[in-house]
C-alpha cells in the first residue's frame, strides 16, 4: 500500500466517524421510532466501518515506514 492510500484511508475513516457521530447528535425529535432505529443502525455500522478503514490505513502507513526504514 502506498503512503498516499494509507493517509487517504486514515482521513476517510476519521471523516466518516466525525460525520456520522455529528448526524447522530443532530437528529431532531418528533420522528417515529423506526426512523431512530434505522438511523441508529446506520450510524453504528458506519462508525465501525470508519474505524476499520482508519486501522487499515494506520497499519498500511506503518508498513510503508518499516519498508522504507524511516524512524517512527
Amino acid at each position: 500500500m502506498s503512503r498516499k492510500i494509507a493517509v487517504f484511508l486514515i482521513v476517510l475513516g476519521a471523516f466518516m466517524i466525525f460525520e456520522w457521530v455529528n448526524l447522530g447528535f443532530n437528529l431532531a425529535d418528533g420522528h417515529p421510532t423506526g426512523f431512530y432505529v434505522v438511523h441508529g443502525v446506520l450510524i453504528v455500522v458506519n462508525v465501525i466501518l470508519g474505524a476499520v478503514l482508519a486501522v487499515i490505513g494506520w497499519r498500511g502507513l506503518r508498513q510503508v515506514r518499516d519498508r522504507t526504514g524511516a524512524a517512527g
